[in-house]
């Protein structure tokens, strides 16, 4: 019976120790709605990241690493389907810059690990912004904390970033 609490209770402390990231957007997403010229080019936007502030990051993490994807298009629905950029942690809470889509050149120290799995018209060395054509397809993102070996240390999943 101890045996049965104790893994219990491991379990329990393992699931709250990785929850104790949040994330919160900024310049003008409300995780609702793609704001307007935030679409890609080919439906006449201009789209980058959506600014976010992320807290509660653990101690060593070095990267966030954000896999971006359109959970209403199954081949683009997961595992960074728009892209998979990694930002450099500074300190618990880091912001996470808007960083343009269709480019692999990145500020802030941002980097693209994987180019979205888009082709054709819609390849991109990097992001793939929504590129639905305004269908309501529903945006995410996942968050990882990493350290310097690789490990996640904490994440976010299904993070809405908004519909479009």
């Amino acid at each position: 019976m101890k045996t049965i609490a104790l893994t219990c209770g491991l379990m329990m402390a393992a699931s709250t120790a990785m929850a104790d990231m949040t994330a919160q957007l900024s310049g003008g997403w409300d995780g609702r709605k793609v704001p307007a010229g935030q679409q890609c080019k080919l439906h006449g936007g201009k789209g980058s990241t959506p600014p976010m502030r992320v807290s509660g990051i653990p101690q060593g993490a070095v990267w966030i690493v954000a896999y971006f994807n359109d959970k209403s298009y199954g081949p683009l629905s997961r595992d960074g389907g728009h892209g998979t950029i990694a930002y450099p942690v500074r300190g618990a809470t880091t912001d996470l810059p808007a960083v343009p889509g269709m480019s692999a050149k990145l500020p802030g120290g941002a980097r693209v690990i994987k180019a979205a799995r888009s082709s054709g018209d819609y390849a991109s060395p990097g992001y793939l912004p929504p590129c639905s054509g305004g269908r309501g397809n529903r945006y995410t993102v996942d968050l990882k904390a990493i350290d310097k070996a690789g490990k996640v240390l904490d994440e976010i999943t299904n993070f809405d970033i908004g519909k479009y």
